[in-house]
């Protein structure tokens, strides 16, 4: 931390020696409003779930306040600073933490210097025990904007609880779970949201909650591109959008009225706008293959933009290129594909190529710096993103035609990729490695078993392999959003026809495949690449290897340590380069 923007920066939180062996991390944290207190989640062992714990920012020492068994929370503190609210779930049962379904989620309010057990529940829903609360108190601190949520998809109830007035009944918003309202702030009884209710590509519309009768009007229309996020930052608003896949950030006054662009330096990802409603500043993060991260502010009356800090870098960013492609997938549908690599690199012959996608519930792909993705083109690879269906590239009919039903379009376009890296040159079919995790995992799974002739190698890390059985574990009941339910007879047939671990192909030749997994990932539980891998080894699929590799003390990806990463991707790129015939430069690493 550092005070003011010429203040000497000191440490403040070091988490590398909370363990011996550097499993426990820091994960999130949010500063009281005096900047006093920092309240900081803990996670340990890549787990999900995360303990609570509270910091003096003056003194530098832990309070003795802890709190167990929250997962899936934000944290918001009171205005006042006497504590802040959360949402947790009840403790597992004894041999159930890292398996057992999550249900009943409540809200709480943690007073500083009490005990868990005397933290005040502010809201629940014990008739509805699969519904999950996200609780913000608001930028003038008068009520607690919850968020209702039941799935993964963006749909969501708003209640508000009166602060000022615990007497008060709840007051509800947003009634049912049609559409995707997100809170951006609020301006005295004025409160804003990111909706997409009549506009795919999301909009921003206010409401007057002390009108008998409260009326949604509409702010800033929907536009072609995708509004992403807004944030309400020095009597303005700044809304962050998604134009083929590239961010572009625009300034509005509170009516709409258009103000000014947010300079970006390039083709990339700009993230962050936080702040409250009467601050003069914002700070964002910007970043690309190319460009590692470097934070920004954002005088928000000026416009002036100036940057705060820098990462440095022993490389050039220069000496690599990035460019976008469309592509048409199966059925003809125009797909976006971002890729990198080193200037001058030879593809006279096709060069290895790591494919990555994701797609699915709503989530886009950005470009973004990755110092594992730079090490694969430092050693002479070709890296490439295919932003497929499922994603939130191009608002929810990119999303709706990607999911359901209508998988089997990720699929195609993620193989389409593949078909015009090799028809365009940068690569040939024993060349070309996939890679994706989690539902990514799931992706290359399918494809694999799709067309095993397509692909030199594939990486399916932490995937949802079984999906017939996938809703039975943690988080997976959540996932139906995205994937049917398969009790329904409808989604099952659909889940059955693409699951990886159902529809390998005996006799087929498949290409090498390495799963990656850790023993204690409670988001897709290990058990779906347990099972995937046997079934694999148990087929007649060639004599490639066909390897599983495991980790311990970690989850699902988050909190992992920086020597597990390395340890990690160091086996990964060494299995693809295998694979491919890559061979590290001679003066590489050194």
């Amino acid at each position: 931390m550092q005070e003011g923007l010429g203040g000497a920066p000191r440490l403040l939180i070091d988490p590398n020696g909370w363990s011996e062996d550097g499993a426990t991390a820091l994960d999130a944290y949010e500063p009281s409003e005096d900047g006093a207190r920092v309240a900081y989640l803990v996670q340990d062992g890549g787990s999900d779930w995360r303990t609570v714990k509270v910091l003096d920012v003056k003194t530098g020492a832990a309070l003795p306040d802890a709190i167990e068994w929250v997962k899936f929370s934000g944290l918001s503190w009171a205005k006042d600073g006497s504590g802040f609210f959360y949402s947790r779930y009840p403790a597992p049962a004894e041999g159930e933490a890292f398996q057992g379904l999550n249900h009943n989620q409540k809200v709480y309010f943690h007073r500083l210097g009490e005990t868990q057990d005397q933290d005040r529940v502010v809201y629940e829903r014990p008739q509805n025990p699969d519904h999950g609360f996200s609780a913000e108190v608001s930028d003038d601190g008068k009520r607690l904007v919850i968020t209702v949520w039941k799935g993964t998809d963006a749909r969501y109830e708003v209640v508000l609880l009166d602060l000022e007035n615990p007497d008060a009944p709840p007051l509800a918003l947003i009634k049912g779970f049609g559409n995707d309202y997100s809170y951006i702030g609020n301006d005295g009884a004025s409160y804003f949201f990111k909706t997409d209710k009549d506009a795919p590509n999301g909009r921003i519309v206010a409401t007057d909650i002390s009108a008998p009768s409260p009326a949604w009007r509409e702010i800033a229309p929907e536009r072609e591109s995708v509004l992403d996020s807004a944030s309400l930052i020095g009597g303005r608003i700044v809304a962050d959008y998604l134009e083929d896949v590239k961010s572009v950030v625009r300034v509005l006054e509170k009516d709409g009225a258009p103000v000014a662009d947010v300079p970006l330096p390039g083709l990339g990802s700009a993230e962050g706008f936080g702040g409250s409603a009467d601050d003069p500043e914002t700070f964002y993060a910007f970043s690309s293959f190319n460009a590692p991260g470097a934070i920004y502010r954002y005088d928000v009356l000026s416009g002036e933009t100036s940057v705060f800090k820098r990462a440095e870098t022993p490389f050039d960013p220069s000496a690599y290129e990035v460019s976008q492609v469309f592509y048409k997938s199966k059925d003809g549908t125009r797909v976006p594909m971002f890729i990198a690599h080193k200037k001058g690199l030879d593809l006279s012959a096709g060069a290895p190529t790591l494919l990555y996608g994701y797609g699915g519930f709503n989530v886009s792909m950005t470009p973004v710096f990755s110092v594992t993705r730079l090490a694969w083109m430092e050693m002479g690879g070709v890296y490439a993103v295919a932003n497929i269906r499922g994603g939130g590239e191009y608002g929810i009919a990119w999303h709706d035609a990607g999911r359901l039903a209508e998988k089997q379009n990720s699929f195609d376009d993620f193989i389409a990729a593949g078909e015009h890296l090799i028809a365009e040159g940068y690569t040939s079919a024993d060349k070309l490695t996939i890679f994706g995790g989690s539902n990514g995992g799931l992706l290359v799974g399918a494809v694999v078993n799709q067309r095993p002739d397509l692909f030199a190698a594939a990486i399916p890390a932490v995937g949802v392999m079984d999906m017939l059985r996938y809703n039975q574990f943690t988080a997976g009941r959540f996932w139906v959003d995205d994937y049917g339910d398969p009790a329904k007879e409808v989604d099952f047939r659909t889940l059955f026809s693409y699951s990886p671990l159902h529809n390998i192909r005996a006799g087929a030749d498949y290409p090498a495949i390495l799963i990656t997994t850790a023993d204690t990932d409670d988001r897709v539980v290990p058990g779906h690449s347990f099972k995937y891998a046997a079934a694999l080894q148990a087929a007649d699929i060639g004599s490639a290897p066909h390897l599983i590799r495991i980790e311990t003390r970690a989850g699902h990806g988050a909190g992992k340590p920086t020597d597990k990463i390395i340890e990690e991707y160091s086996d990964m790129w060494a299995f693809l380069a295998a694979q491919t015939g890559l061979v590290l430069p001679p003066d590489y690493g050194r």
